[in-house]
C-alpha cells in the first residue's frame, strides 16, 4: 500500500476566503494528484470569522489528529490552526505551513474589520503546547503584505521553532490574485519525509 495514501492534509483558508480557488485549489490539486487525503475545509461564517466556531469547526472534521495529520493555513486560518492545536492534549502532528499567518494586524480599513479581529488578536493562544504537538513547521511571509507585520515572522521562529521563509512582493497571497504558491508545495513535501 502507498504510504502516502494515509497522510492527510487540511488546507484551511483566511478571512473571506475560498477552499477552491486560487492557490488553495491549486495545492489541493496537487496533493491529490500525489496521492494524499486532501480536505480543504469550507469553514464557517468567513466573512465574520468566530474563534470559538472555527476551532470547532476543526474539531469536528479532522478527528485524531496524528503524525499523518498536516495542515496548510493561510492568515486567520493559520490563528484557527494554532489555537485548535492548543486544545489538543497529547496528540502529536506532522506539520503546518503557516501562510501570512500573523499575531498583530495593520491595515483594517473599518470599525466592523476591527471588531471580528479584535477577539483573534487579544485572546492568547497556548504556544508551548502548540510546539510540543508540532514535529515541524514553516511560516512563509511577503515582504510586502499589507496586513502582516514582519515582526510576527519572529513570533513563529522564536516561540513554534518555525523555519521561515520571505518572498518578495506577494502580498496577502489571496486566493483570487495568487494562483499557485509553489514553497508551499515545496516545503510540505519535504516536511512529509
Amino acid at each position: 500500500m502507498n504510504v502516502q495514501m494515509k497522510k492527510r492534509v487540511f488546507i484551511i483558508h483566511g478571512w473571506g476566503g475560498c477552499p477552491d480557488k486560487g492557490w488553495l485549489l491549486w495545492l489541493n490539486k496537487e496533493l491529490s494528484s500525489k496521492g494524499f487525503e486532501v480536505h480543504s475545509l469550507e469553514m464557517p461564517n468567513k466573512e465574520e470569522p468566530k474563534m470559538g466556531e472555527w476551532i470547532n469547526f476543526l474539531k469536528l472534521n479532522v478527528k485524531n489528529p496524528d503524525e499523518d495529520t498536516y495542515f496548510v493555513g493561510h492568515s486567520i486560518g493559520c490563528q484557527a490552526i494554532m489555537r485548535y492545536l492548543g486544545t489538543l492534549n497529547s496528540a502529536k502532528i506532522g506539520g503546518v505551513i503557516f501562510v501570512a499567518g500573523w499575531f498583530s494586524l495593520k491595515g483594517l480599513e473599518s470599525e466592523e474589520e476591527n471588531e471580528i479581529a479584535e477577539p483573534w488578536l487579544k485572546t492568547s493562544i497556548n504556544l508551548n503546547n502548540v510546539k510540543k504537538i508540532i514535529k515541524k513547521s514553516v511560516a512563509i511571509f511577503s515582504d510586502n503584505d499589507p496586513y502582516v507585520p514582519i515582526r510576527d515572522s519572529k513570533i513563529f521562529q522564536r516561540e513554534l521553532g518555525s523555519k521561515v521563509i520571505f518572498e518578495k512582493k506577494k502580498g496577502h497571497y489571496i486566493e483570487n490574485v495568487t494562483k499557485q504558491i509553489p514553497v508551499v508545495l515545496k516545503e510540505l513535501l519535504e516536511m512529509m519525509k
